[in-house]
């Protein structure tokens, strides 16, 4: 497949591997794309499993609904089960960074069913994410979520003349490869896409606390970078309470932005766990 659908919104996707390979769903964050995973697929493929890697709701073009309520958890999860059926995959293991962690935490609350295993890289678990902002410096490094819920100044802040530039120099600190950057900032310019992009910043507070507090089942491998500059390390230590299932926590050397800065690393890890 190079798209699927979910509803009226067309969404483009990255297929490579055997067709009766595992599925291995991989959810890229923000303000990335499925280029994020470049230097992760191959490793997956040479594995033998089938990857599916989407520019995820708002990141593709012909799947950018207006409104905030549009980009909700169970609107976001949809797309990605919208995916899994479109590839005849009942199960599948789901990846997911940033973001896209978020999503991969929430469909293994909402439908563990559907997961073989969840992998997650720098996102912890909500419910540990909302300890944290109460017993750590965590909310002072979630600035930008609060500021994002503003009219128009978030989409300013990361595309505008003047709010462009420094957006990029911003991302470049935090450890993003420069290689990376334009090509994700080229999309986030697109007609309508800061918008729709924002609004998953937006829609979190539309999910009920109670669904974001759910323990998880599945067969779990979280992965913390210890110089994150966005996701402090109580969120990450706190991540093992919310779940039961057999987990695995591996903090490493990295920034935010491992799938870019270490692909091998993580491919290796993703290999191991879905493999066990």
């Amino acid at each position: 497949m190079n798209e699927f659908r979910n509803g009226d919104l067309v969404f483009d996707v990255r297929d490579e591997g055997p067709e009766t390979g595992e599925v291995v769903i991989l959810l890229h964050g923000f303000p990335q794309t499925k280029e994020a995973w470049d230097d992760v697929v191959p490793g997956l493929v040479a594995a033998d499993y089938r990857v599916l890697a989407p520019d995820q709701r708002g990141y593709s073009r012909r799947a950018r609904p207006s409104g905030r309520r549009s980009y909700t958890g169970e609107n976001l999860v949809g797309d990605v089960l919208a995916l899994a059926d479109a590839a005849g995959a009942e199960r599948f293991h789901v990846v997911g960074h940033d973001w896209g962690g978020a999503v991969a935490w929430y469909l293994a609350m909402w439908h563990p069913d559907r997961l073989r295993s969840a992998t997650v890289l720098a996102t912890p678990h909500p419910a540990a994410f909302r300890r944290a902002l109460l017993t750590s410096t965590q909310i002072f490094r979630s600035w930008y979520f609060l500021v994002f819920q503003l009219p128009r100044l978030p989409e300013w802040m990361t595309t505008s003349a003047v709010g462009g530039p420094r957006f990029r120099k911003a991302l470049v600190r935090s450890g993003l490869p420069e290689r990376k950057v334009d090509a994700y900032l080229s999309v986030l310019s697109e007609p309508g896409a800061a918008t729709s992009i924002v609004n998953w910043y937006r829609a979190a507070a539309l999910t009920a606390p109670s669904q974001l507090a759910e323990l998880v089942t599945v067969p779990t491998l979280y992965v913390y970078g210890t110089h994150d500059v966005a996701l402090g390390r109580r969120g990450a230590e706190l991540t093992k309470r919310f779940v039961t299932g057999p987990y695995r926590y591996e903090p490493l050397d990295a920034s935010h932005w491992m799938p870019e800065e270490i692909p091998e690393v993580v491919t290796k890890l993703i290999v191991e766990h879905i493999g066990s």
